[in-house]
């Protein structure tokens, strides 16, 4: 088991998420940033249900919260109100209840707060982990990687979902050619309905090599860092 978190930063065109890994859980720097990312994510939700309520939405903060987790106080994002409406049959699926209300620019969207890339792949390498670009498809291109590399990105996802082969080699020889680490995985949040962007737990399948790289990438950060 690898600890690690998937974090939300700007980028040119709105958002990247991020894969942080080989993070020490108990580090408190660490968990004051993610007190304040839930924080910031349970006021948006509250704005959200405000907005649906407006609309004439039968929906309480409540039954949004009650989508999160075994009530562990995770980090509350818009599939837990997709979720929520959903169950309180608004809407058909978690699809359909973003192309109707939840989506940019749709009448229920909020915009997310958002740190920049460098506050945190700092983080993360203050800390002892490593940073990886998730599922970039068409935007990793070898001028935005190699901006995100100044920024401090290690490791770029090649292996996802909505990578078709040939996004996947393409990603493959720029992470070869500018020295970044590659990873991929079923981005599987605990949906039972997966589309095109994620996949059911365990069938992306991750050659050992590349942990071991990772691993290698690490220990190398580590003793440089240091």
């Amino acid at each position: 088991m690898i600890p690690g978190c998937e974090f939300s930063v700007r980028a040119p065109w709105g958002e990247l998420h991020v894969l942080a890994l080989f993070l020490p859980p108990e580090t408190e720097r660490l968990q004051g940033f993610l007190r304040d990312t839930r924080a910031a994510r349970r006021r948006r939700g509250e704005q959200i249900v405000a907005k649906l309520q407006g609309l004439g939405v039968a929906i309480e903060l409540e039954d949004v919260e009650a989508q999160l987790s075994g009530g562990d106080g995770g980090a509350l994002g818009r599939p837990h109100v997709a979720r929520a409406l959903v169950d309180c049959g608004a809407c058909e699926d978690i699809t359909d209840a973003f192309r109707r209300y939840l989506g940019r620019g749709r009448a229920a969207y909020v915009e997310k707060p958002l740190p920049t890339l460098s506050e945190v792949t700092s983080l993360v390498h203050e800390v002892g982990g490593l940073t990886v670009a998730a599922h970039l498809g068409d935007h990793g291109t070898e001028g935005q990687l190699r901006t995100f590399q100044d920024q401090g990105l290690d490791c770029v996802e090649v292996r996802h979902p909505s990578h078709a082969p040939a996004v996947e080699q393409r990603l493959m020889r720029l992470a070869e050619r500018l020295g970044l680490g590659i990873t991929g995985g079923s981005d599987w949040h605990g949906e039972s309905e997966y589309g095109d962007t994620h996949a059911p737990l365990g069938s992306m399948k991750v050659p050992d090599a590349w942990l071991t790289q990772l691993e290698r990438r690490l220990e190398l950060a580590t003793r440089t860092r240091t």
